[in-house]
């Protein structure tokens, strides 16, 4: 890999620090081996920040690191949950503290990877303390959402919040469930808890933040390759044994890239080729959502190419 910013180097370059080192960037885009490379040279602990490799069921498909790479330094949050439960940022928040801690007790430098953005800036600004959602309430809404049309369920959270109905668009689904479940479990609007103030999480203060950029021809090129790899490592058998255990199909896990296609595959809905190519199109459109969240969010972080 080839490394031509400064901010990198600082990883590299001797200094002791105790601070965490965040390599954030798209899927495929080589972050993960970047991160072994550091954290063999720092004493470094791998720390996951992906919201897909928590997953224990989803090992392959999630492109999580192998158990060869494991062994060579010490990984967290990597296959630690089960895909019958739903993981959030807050608990991302509440797991990584820990590790920190842990980490910083055992003279450990942290290296948190991944690709989901919403993970460093929770981790680098703090997150709204809104109280956890009952899972009955979480429950009810997400069937909410399956059996009402999208302007059906805009129409119910006008009527009980007409501040978050204002600000989302009636395709958001995901943020309308959201803003429901709050509304009832805590009746206040979801804008009161996000107007709260935040604090950084401790343990991240002076983190070097390193964002993995590739050629984008490329990167999608790799992307492809390692989707064609993974039905090679056994995707196909990862997804069925996944569809088998009979979850409520709005879990995370179960809308994890392929999963849905490879299912369909395996049911005869689809050719496997079109399982196949269903897959990588929809790789290359979170490709695209991740882009827009680094150039959003993360224009000040320092910059790693890889060719």
């Amino acid at each position: 890999m080839d490394r031509s910013d400064a901010g990198e180097s600082t990883a590299l370059d001797g200094e002791i620090s105790s601070a965490p080192i965040l390599i954030a960037g798209p899927t495929a885009s080589g972050k993960s081996a970047l991160a072994l490379t550091i954290a063999r040279q720092v004493n470094g602990i791998i720390i996951n920040a992906d919201s897909m490799q928590v997953y224990r069921e989803l090992r392959i498909l999630t492109a999580r690191p192998s158990a060869d790479d494991e062994a060579i330094v010490p990984h967290a949050l990597y296959g630690s949950v089960s895909a019958a439960e739903s993981y959030s940022a807050g608990r991302f928040i509440r797991d990584v503290s820990r590790v920190l801690s842990d980490a910083k007790e055992a003279g450990q430098r942290p290296i948190i990877v991944g690709g989901t953005g919403l993970y460093f800036k929770a981790l680098l600004e703090g997150l709204s303390p809104i109280p956890e959602i009952d899972p009955a309430v979480r429950a009810r809404w997400r069937g909410e959402a399956d059996r009402a049309g999208e302007g059906e369920l805009h129409r119910l959270l006008a009527a009980r919040d007409s501040v978050m109905a204002s600000r989302l668009a009636p395709g958001d689904t995901q943020r309308i469930v959201r803003a429901l479940e709050v509304i009832e479990q805590t009746g206040k609007s979801l804008a009161e808890w996000q107007a709260l103030p935040k604090q950084p999480i401790s343990g991240a203060e002076g983190a070097t933040k390193i964002l993995v950029r590739r050629e984008r021809s490329d990167l999608l090129a790799d992307a492809d390759a390692r989707f064609d790899r993974m039905m090679d490592q056994g995707a196909m058998d990862e997804a069925v044994a996944l569809g088998r255990l009979g979850l409520d199909p709005g879990l995370p896990a179960m809308r994890a890239i392929g999963v849905g296609a490879l299912i369909a595959a395996s049911e005869g809905k689809l050719t496997v080729a079109d399982a196949v190519a269903a897959a990588k199109v929809e790789t290359r459109q979170y490709i695209k959502r991740q882009g827009t969240w680094f150039r959003r969010h993360m224009i000040s972080w320092s910059d790693a190419f890889k060719k």
